[in-house]
C-alpha cells in the first residue's frame, strides 16, 4: 500500500486522469474538427503551452492563440474551452466507485488540480464530481501550478489540516514527489492501481 497508512483526515485528489478518465478518441476529434489541428499527441501545440495555460499564465485566447498560431478571439476561445472542457468530463468508474465509498464513510475529501482558469469555472457550474468535495483548489485562478510547493501549502491552508493527515493522489510522479516532500501520504495513481486498496476501503 502507497503511504496512505497513517490517520487520513482528508483525501486530496488530483482531477484529470484520476477523477477523469483519459479523453476519448471522438472528443479529440472533436477538437481537430473546430481547429484543423490533430493536437491530441504529446508533441503538438495544444500540450507545449498547457502548463502555462494551467498555471494561469496565459488567458484563454491567448493559449488558443498559441496553440493555433494565428488570432483567436473571446468568442472562439469560448468555444475552444467548452470542447477542451468536454474532452476531460469523462468519468474514471474506478476512481467513482471509491468517491461513493469515502462519502459513504464520511471522509474529508478535496480537490487540487492543474485546471485553466475558464475549464474550473465550467466544472464548478456543471461537474457531476463536485459535489463530493468540501473544498475545490485550481492552479489556474490561483497563478500557481503543481508541483510548485505553495499550490500544496494553499491547499493544507484551504483544508485547516496537516500534511501528515492528509493523502493525496495524482497520476503524475512529479506532483506525488512533491507532496511527499511536503510530508503529505501519497499514492500514486496509474492504469494499474487499485485505488481502493491503496486506500484501505
Amino acid at each position: 500500500m502507497a503511504q496512505a497508512q497513517h490517520d487520513v483526515g482528508w483525501y486530496l485528489f488530483d482531477y484529470g486522469m484520476v477523477i477523469a478518465a483519459a479523453p476519448a478518441d471522438r472528443d479529440w476529434e472533436r477538437l481537430q474538427q473546430a481547429t484543423g489541428r490533430a493536437l491530441k499527441e504529446q508533441g503538438s501545440t495544444y500540450w507545449a503551452h498547457r502548463h502555462s495555460f494551467d498555471a494561469g499564465a496565459l488567458d484563454s485566447p491567448s493559449y488558443w492563440t498559441a496553440v493555433l498560431e494565428r488570432a483567436v478571439d473571446a468568442a472562439e476561445a469560448e468555444r475552444l474551452d467548452r470542447l477542451d472542457t468536454a474532452l476531460w468530463s469523462q468519468p474514471d468508474p474506478r476512481t467513482r466507485e471509491v468517491l461513493q465509498s469515502l462519502e459513504t464513510r464520511g471522509a474529508s475529501m478535496a480537490v487540487l488540480s492543474n485546471m485553466p482558469a475558464r475549464m474550473s469555472q465550467i466544472f464548478e457550474a456543471e461537474g457531476w464530481w463536485t459535489g463530493y468535495f468540501e473544498h475545490l483548489i485550481f492552479s489556474g485562478p490561483l497563478r500557481l501550478a503543481k508541483p510548485d510547493p505553495r499550490i500544496y501549502e494553499h491547499a493544507l491552508a484551504r483544508m485547516g489540516a496537516e500534511a501528515s493527515e492528509v493523502v493525496f493522489i495524482d497520476d503524475k510522479s512529479e506532483n506525488i514527489e512533491a507532496a511527499a516532500a511536503l510530508g503529505l501520504g501519497t499514492v500514486h495513481y496509474t492504469a494499474g492501481t487499485d485505488l481502493a486498496a491503496e486506500l484501505g476501503l
